[in-house]
C-alpha cells in the first residue's frame, strides 16, 4: 500500500512541469493511514444524492467496487459491474473500452493498472432509455482509504441516455479517489452527463473524464462541485465526426480552504461542429480555484462555432482564483470566442435589492443564486434541477451566509419571508 501511494504522489512530481497538470497536489491529503479499498459490505444507509421525485436505474459504487449485479434487460441494455462485465463478456468490454484518442496522462495510466472495479454501461443501437441511469458512488469505508474505479459507457447509433454520476462521502473520514468514466457517442447518439459532487473537507478526488463522438453525436453536461477537499476534474471531448454538438458546463461553491480545479479539452476534429462551455464557481474564505479550458480546431474543421466562458465571484480578498481560457485555431472559417470574469457581488444590484426592504444578507444570497441559476437551468432533467436547486440554496444560506430569515424557499424551507422580484442576470 505504502509503495502505491508513493507511486500516486510521484506522478505529481513528475508532472509538475506539464502546464496541464502542473497545480495538481492531493500529498497535502494522503498518510500512512490511508489502506487499499477492499471492498464494503451494502450500505446501510441511503447515500445523499438521492434525488427526490428521480426514477432511475441506479447502480452502487461502494469504496470501488458495484454492488449490483450485472443485468440484462429485454432492449439489449447490459449495465452492472465493469468486473463481472469483464468475466461474463469480455470481447464487448474489450470492443467498448479504451477507443478514446492516445493521451499522455499518467494519471491515466495509474489508474488502468490499479483500478478495481467500476461500472459498466452497454446501449445497443436505436435504444432509447426510458428511464435515466444514476451512478451513485460512494466513500464508506471506516477508515482513510485510497480509491481506483473505472467505469465504461456505451451508446450505440441514434441511442439516447441521461447520466447522472454522483460523488459522495457518508463520513468523514479522509479518502483518495481516482475515477476514469470513458463515454462513447455513436453516431447520431444524444447523451446527457450530469456529474454531482458532495465530499467532506477530508476528501481528494482526481475525476476523469474522455468522452468520443462519432458523426452526429451530441453531448451535454453539467458538473456541480458543491463540497470537497481537494477535487480535480479533467474532461477530454473528442468529436471525430461532422455535425457533433457539445454543451459542457459546470458550476463550483467552495469556502474554508476547498480547492477545485476544473480541465476541459474540446477537440474539433472535423467540419460543422459546435461547442459551449460555461462554468462559474463561488469562493468564499481561503478557498482556491481554477480553470483552464483548451478549444483546439484542427486543419481542415471548417464552419466551426466554439465559445468558452468562465465568471467567477471571489466573497473575500483570500480567495483565489486562474482562470485560462485558450483557443487555439487553424482556420478562418470559423465563429469562435472566449472570455473570464473575476469579481464580487454587483453593488448596484444589491442596493437596489435592499431598497425593496430585503436585509443585506439574504440580499447577497439572492444574488448569488441568480448567479449559479444560469448553470442549473442548463440540466434537462426537471428533478435532478430542482434538486440541484434546492442543494446550492442550502449551500448558499448554509455556508457563504446565514440561514435566518432566508428568502430562498428549499423543500425543507428556513422561516422567513418570501420575497418576489425580478434580478437582471446580465449584471452579475
Amino acid at each position: 500500500m505504502e509503495k502505491i501511494i508513493q507511486d500516486f504522489n510521484n506522478i505529481s512530481v513528475q508532472t509538475r512541469k506539464d502546464e496541464v497538470w502542473r497545480s495538481v497536489d492531493f500529498s497535502a491529503l494522503l498518510n500512512d493511514d490511508y489502506r487499499l479499498s477492499q471492498g464494503t459490505a451494502p450500505l446501510s444507509q441511503e447515500p445523499h444524492c438521492n434525488i427526490q421525485g428521480l426514477t432511475a436505474h441506479r447502480l452502487m459504487l461502494v469504496d470501488g467496487y458495484c454492488q449490483m449485479p450485472l443485468t440484462v434487460m429485454p432492449n439489449g441494455v447490459i449495465m452492472g459491474g465493469l468486473r463481472a462485465a469483464a468475466q461474463q463478456c469480455p470481447d464487448l468490454v474489450a470492443q467498448c473500452q479504451n477507443r478514446f484518442p492516445k493521451q499522455d496522462n499518467a494519471y491515466l495510466q495509474f489508474n488502468s493498472q490499479h483500478y478495481t472495479d467500476g461500472i459498466f454501461l452497454y446501449i445497443p443501437n436505436g435504444v432509447q432509455m426510458d428511464m435515466p441511469v444514476q451512478i451513485q458512488s460512494a466513500v464508506a469505508a471506516e477508515h482513510p482509504v485510497f480509491v481506483q474505479s473505472r467505469n465504461v459507457v456505451f451508446v450505440g447509433e441514434g441511442s439516447y441516455v441521461q447520466l447522472i454520476h454522483c460523488d459522495d462521502s457518508l463520513n468523514h473520514y479522509g479518502s483518495m479517489s481516482s475515477n476514469v468514466t470513458e463515454i462513447y457517442a455513436s453516431r447520431d447518439a444524444q447523451v446527457e452527463y450530469y456529474k454531482m459532487q458532495n465530499l467532506n473537507d477530508k476528501t481528494g478526488l482526481l475525476n476523469q473524464n474522455f468522452v468520443r463522438m462519432e458523426q452526429g453525436a451530441s453531448f451535454r453536461s453539467v458538473a456541480a462541485t458543491l463540497n470537497g477537499g481537494i477535487i480535480r476534474n479533467h474532461a477530454v471531448i473528442s468529436m471525430l465526426g461532422e455535425h457533433c454538438e457539445v454543451q459542457a458546463h459546470g458550476l463550483y461553491l467552495n469556502d474554508k480552504s476547498q480547492q477545485v480545479d476544473n480541465y476541459i479539452f474540446v477537440d474539433h476534429a472535423m467540419p460543422n461542429c459546435n461547442s459551449e462551455e460555461l462554468f462559474k464557481g463561488i469562493l468564499d474564505d481561503s478557498a482556491r480555484a481554477r480553470f483552464n479550458g483548451h478549444v483546439l480546431v484542427r486543419d481542415g474543421a471548417t464552419k466551426t462555432q466554439a465559445y468558452q466562458s468562465n465568471k467567477n465571484i471571489l466573497m473575500t480578498d483570500k480567495a483565489f482564483v486562474e482562470t485560462k481560457p485558450f483557443l487555439e485555431i487553424y482556420n478562418d472559417d470559423v465563429k469562435c470566442s472566449h472570455g473570464s470574469t473575476i469579481g464580487q457581488i454587483d453593488e448596484q444590484a444589491l442596493f437596489y435589492i435592499r431598497t425593496r426592504g430585503v436585509p443585506e444578507r439574504v440580499a447577497r444570497v439572492l444574488l448569488l443564486y441568480a448567479f449559479c441559476d444560469e448553470v442549473i437551468q442548463k440540466i434537462q432533467l426537471a428533478s435532478l434541477r430542482e434538486s440541484l436547486s434546492d442543494m446550492v440554496k442550502k449551500r448558499l444560506h448554509g455556508e457563504l451566509s446565514a440561514c435566518s430569515d432566508c428568502a430562498l424557499h428549499c423543500s425543507t424551507p428556513c422561516n422567513g419571508p418570501e420575497v418576489n422580484f425580478k434580478i437582471d442576470k446580465s449584471k452579475l
